[in-house]
């Protein structure tokens, strides 16, 4: 009886927000980091904060994840209160932070045995989820080196490894792919995918580069001067851009210079040889530019329509716009 009363709770909690926060403050002497923050995050999703650096980012993650108190507010991870049940949440989540915390004179094997030991597993399933984690992470034949010898993107691969020994329920990344080149950071992005999309894990991801946040999250929001200023999908963020462009390459100066008469809200670029025209990218705005083209017989090389990025929605909620 007593088991089959604990399933309805069982799926009372998985049906939860992973991650909730309302009004979160934080301040540091007269310097306010955080000034109301609200998150609703739902369980087994990546999300993903973004914000100039200053912006509260870090803050954010050491509150949700108990490492500091915040000054106002109330938030809940894993079902848990954050202040009143810590040790609740520590249990069900996974830290990574900005920088490796590995030990450099271990190996890979002695670094994910250790972090078993800290999480009290037995010595036999502690060898099992080591073995597993150093398989899943293609560190196996480098698995009795010591890390000091590993590459960057390794070293992060080993990190993250360590933070699911405990096998967490949400994972908090914080800048995880800083400093690796473009290989590692894809096979890192690879990894976040497959633990959402295989043990149902809960990503809460802060990170700085645009296209990772343009590839993972399934929500995303702006934290700017320590207040949420956007919050959507990547398609919703990029509509508080203004709209895409058309850009249009010219074989010689004259041709440039006879379009941009045509168009005089563009932008030209006479050492390239480039015309840039703010529009909608719908089918009838680049038939209309084209068409204006044929009506003057001016020709033009190629045509480039790009709608609005991530990029451009940062510069535009941020005050990295005004910088």
């Amino acid at each position: 009886m007593a088991a089959n009363a604990a399933a309805p709770a069982d799926a009372a909690v998985r049906s939860l927000p992973a991650v909730s926060a309302t009004g979160l403050t934080k301040s540091y002497g007269d310097k306010a980091v955080l000034r109301g923050i609200d998150l609703e995050i739902p369980a087994g999703s990546v999300f993903a904060l973004l914000g100039p650096n200053g912006a509260g980012k870090t803050t954010t993650v050491q509150i949700l994840s108990t490492l500091i108190p915040a000054d106002g507010g109330s938030a809940r991870v894993a079902g848990h209160d954050v202040e009143r049940e810590a040790d609740g949440v520590r249990k069900a989540i996974g830290v990574t932070g900005q920088f490796s915390a590995v030990d450099n004179l271990l190996t890979a094997e002695e670094n994910l045995l250790l972090m078993a030991d800290l999480n009290h597993l037995r010595r036999r399933e502690g060898r099992r989820r080591a073995e597993e984690l150093l398989r899943r992470f293609d560190l196996t034949e480098a698995s009795r080196e010591a890390v000091a010898t590993f590459s960057g993107g390794m070293r992060r691969k080993l990190d993250l490894a360590m933070t699911l020994v405990g096998d967490p329920r949400v994972i908090f990344l914080d800048e995880p792919t800083t400093g690796l080149d473009p290989r590692s950071r894809r096979t890192m992005w690879e990894i976040i995918r497959s633990l959402v999309a295989d043990h149902g894990v809960t990503i809460f991801l802060t990170t700085q580069y645009l296209e990772e946040a343009d590839q993972l999250a399934d929500r995303i929001a702006v934290l700017d001067g320590g207040r949420i200023v956007a919050e959507g999908t990547a398609e919703e963020l990029k509509r508080y851009a203004p709209g895409g462009r058309i850009r249009l390459r010219f074989a010689d100066a004259g041709s440039l210079a006879a379009a941009a008469v045509l168009f005089p809200y563009a932008t030209a670029d006479t050492e390239a040889l480039r015309l840039e025209i703010p529009g909608d990218n719908s089918v009838l705005t680049v038939k209309a530019v084209l068409d204006a083209l044929d009506n003057a017989s001016v020709q033009a090389e190629s045509l480039v329509v790009e709608t609005a990025d991530l990029d451009d929605v940062f510069l535009q909620l941020t005050g990295e716009g005004s910088r």
